[in-house]
């Protein structure tokens, strides 16, 4: 009998980056707004992500969007995704590359 895999924060976080915030074309993980990702030894998956504001109008979306890229991760257990608002979001916590890029492109 073949046991899943333990999943790592790192895979967890490299499926995340393949979701997009619709109105700004950065993954979540580069914009910053994953800030906590737990995974216990049955690959159940709990992870605390922020909004850039508390009226993203595109939250419920990008949520769910986040949930169903991690169910398809192999051997994935239960996700659950808490939205949570402290540390308040700002710029600085998108990813140096993606900021370094942006200022280029002015």
């Amino acid at each position: 009998m073949n046991e899943a895999k333990q999943l790592t924060k790192d895979d967890v976080l490299k499926a995340l980056s393949e979701v997009y915030d619709p109105e700004i074309p950065i993954n979540i993980v580069d914009l910053g707004l994953i800030y906590k990702v737990e995974i216990n030894e049955t690959n159940d998956v709990n992870i605390d992500m922020t909004f850039t504001t508390k009226g993203c109008p595109m939250y419920m979306y990008i949520k769910e969007q986040a949930k169903e890229r991690i169910k398809k991760m192999d051997g994935i257990g239960k996700v659950e995704i808490n939205l949570v608002w402290e540390p308040k979001w700002t710029p600085e916590m998108i990813s140096k590359t993606v900021r370094e890029r942006l200022s280029s492109q002015k």
